[in-house]
Order: C-alpha cells, then sequence, then structure tokens
C-alpha cells in the first residue's frame, strides 16, 4: 500500500471484491461518455486481480481512481480502465496509478506495456511512445473483435518498453 506524497488519506492498494460495484460504476460513467470502453461487471470479477484502486478515505464513495494491468501475453501487457473521478484530477493521481502498474508489470517481468487511449499526450508524458495498433497483434485480435468500435478505433495505440527505462518514481 504506497501512501501519496499529497496526503495519508490518499492511498493506491489492490482491488477486493467489495470495491467492484463502485469500479464499474466509474468506468460506465466515462464508458457512456465514449471516453473509455465499460467493462461488464463480470468481467470485472473475472479481472479483479488486474486493478489498482485509489482510494480518498474523506469521500463518501472513497473509491476515487482505477487502473488496471491486464496480462496479455509473454512480456506484454495493457493498462486499461484507467479514470479518475473529475473531482480528484489534475492533481497526479492518474499518473501515480499507472506507474503502480508499470512497477507491478516490472516485476511480473513484463518488458513491454501498451495502452489505448483517447489522451495521447497524458501517457506520452509518462514515456510512452505513439505506435500503430499493428503492432499489437494479439490484442486487436482477442479484446478489440468484441469491441463496438471495430474495427473502426479511434483510440491511439501507445507503448513503454520498461528494459530500456529506468524509473525513480515512486
Amino acid at each position: 500500500m504506497a501512501l501519496s506524497p499529497n496526503s495519508t488519506e490518499i492511498k493506491i492498494r489492490k482491488a477486493v471484491v467489495s470495491d467492484i460495484q463502485q469500479v464499474y460504476r466509474l468506468l460506465k460513467g466515462y464508458g457512456d461518455k465514449g471516453m473509455l470502453l465499460a467493462r461488464p461487471l463480470s468481467e470485472l470479477y473475472d479481472h479483479l486481480r488486474d486493478f489498482s484502486i485509489l482510494v480518498d478515505e474523506k469521500e463518501r464513495e472513497p473509491i476515487v481512481g482505477v487502473c488496471a494491468l491486464g496480462i496479455c501475453w509473454d512480456g506484454l501487457a495493457e493498462i486499461r480502465s484507467l479514470a479518475v473521478v473529475e473531482s480528484h484530477q489534475g492533481k497526479g493521481y492518474g499518473a501515480w496509478l499507472v506507474r503502480t502498474c508499470l512497477r507491478e508489470a516490472a516485476d511480473l517481468g513484463i518488458g513491454t506495456v501498451f495502452a489505448l487511449t483517447y489522451v495521447e499526450r497524458f501517457f506520452l508524458s509518462l514515456g510512452f511512445r505513439k505506435v500503430e495498433k499493428s503492432v499489437l497483434p494479439h490484442k486487436i485480435w482477442g479484446d478489440c473483435l468484441r469491441c463496438s468500435k471495430y474495427p473502426d478505433c479511434d483510440e491511439t495505440a501507445v507503448l513503454v518498453d520498461l528494459s530500456a527505462r529506468v524509473t525513480t518514481e515512486e
């Protein structure tokens, strides 16, 4: 459990079963706005262990952010379902969630992490680089085939090579 440099009341932890309903509502809200791919409730339960949760104990609904690291293939993982409630945006919490997932990927021996995003600039600021979706065949032919936007995806693919990266952030 890591503590934010900004507050001892805000922390990131791994998700537990009792978090899933609130995570579902958070992701569905952004999914309804077309800002991310909402996930069915059953999929959130199936992938519970993928999720890191940003918790603000001062809030009535304390889960104020979420990010998942999905393992796709040998040495390849995806950052997915990144969302921070509007009242907590602009404070570095999204970056903190992504860095947490990148550290987890490195700890698991995963050398390459990608994301499909509408916020390319955010990921570029974290060391990702823009790539063609065609370099992600396992992703394109796996999850993407089930997506309502396939084959007309308007997200940008970004990728980071963890083996070439030296991270000093918490």
